[in-house]
């Protein structure tokens, strides 16, 4: 096997870059969830972080790495949402333009919040078009550096950064939790966390239609599906990364599914509990938790909490359907 494309190092390296700039989002904790797991629960509320998720980690790593290099002319990124507002935010604070490429039915909140970032922003349609290739299409034609949502060694890094304060504040872990998509967050998180604990046993979670992960894991290579169909519009990632797999073959305990009624529940006990908005990407971790999908009796539980990019609009939407029994 290869060498990982990133090690323990590397999210020391991100770290520096990050201090001072990114967030040190808060560890939650409750109660309620540790009496009914059985289990010492600590959330990392990364819907504090700036931008809204956990996102902007890796992006101002990439472009902090530019700007030393003195190659920051300008960047273009291709997101449903997180990505794109992180990127659009790091490329204003380093002073370059930004192009994003975005899904037509992104969420409206991150459509506009990436615009008034300050990018421009460039729509698709996710079922029809590639984002790759428009993305590609776009660097060349404008001369602009492509800064990948997930399948690059410095976001990985700097999406890593959330597991290792998570761990640095909450003290040593047991087991750790992470929404997977394309698999920079797990990847980052798993290598930090296994940096700092060897015995750690890292989780990936995704929901039950968009579980291209856990195919891979399980066929022994990359498996790509469809354009899955979920609430979680930050988890439609049909193919796990060149780069981030490798990583979550080597260091990933395994991946368990949710669905998204389980993270509408888990949307609901934020709210009513920690008393915090997410989306239901960021939940992921909780409401594989809270389904009772991982034996957790005894132990000590780290939970990335993603992000909280959801409009009032879609948050109530989202939990009328929930309260009424709607998908």
């Amino acid at each position: 096997m290869s060498d990982p494309a990133i090690g323990f190092p590397d999210i020391e390296t991100a770290a520096r870059r990050l201090s001072g700039v990114a967030n040190r989002t808060p560890v939650l904790t409750s109660r309620t969830l540790d009496a009914r797991l059985g289990a010492t629960v600590f959330l990392k509320a990364e819907g504090f972080q700036r931008a809204g998720a956990f996102k902007f980690r890796g992006a101002y790593n990439r472009l902090a790495a530019l700007r030393e290099q003195g190659d920051a002319a300008g960047v273009v990124a291709f997101s449903s949402g997180n990505h794109a507002g992180a990127v659009a935010l790091a490329a204003r604070l380093a002073g370059v333009p930004a192009v994003i490429v975005m899904p037509s039915d992104a969420p409206a909140a991150k459509l506009a919040a990436t615009r008034e970032y300050g990018a421009e922003v460039v729509l698709y349609d996710r079922y029809t078009e590639s984002r790759e290739e428009i993305g590609a299409a776009l660097a060349h034609d404008r001369s602009l550096t492509l800064v990948p949502p997930f399948d690059d060694a410095l976001v990985m890094a700097g999406q890593g950064t959330a597991a290792l304060e998570l761990i640095e504040d909450a003290g040593p872990l047991d087991v750790l939790v992470v929404p997977v998509s394309g698999g920079g967050l797990a990847a980052g998180c798993a290598t930090a966390g296994r940096g700092m604990l060897a015995d750690l046993s890292v989780w990936g979670v995704e929901p039950a239609s968009a579980d291209d992960v856990r195919q891979s894991l399980a066929a022994g290579h990359r498996v790509r599906i469809d354009v899955p169909r979920t609430i979680a519009d930050g988890l439609q990632t049909p193919e796990v990364g060149e780069l981030t797999f490798p990583i979550l073959q080597r260091l990933l305990e395994g991946i368990v599914v949710v669905s998204d009624d389980e993270l509408l529940s888990a949307m609901a006990f934020a709210f009513d509990r920690l008393k915090i908005v997410s989306e239901p990407s960021g939940v992921a971790g909780l409401a594989a938790l809270l389904a009772g999908r991982l034996d957790l009796e005894g132990k000590r539980v780290g939970v990335v909490l993603s992000g909280a990019n959801v409009g009032l609009a879609r948050f109530v939407e989202l939990m009328g359907a929930h309260r009424t029994g709607q998908p």
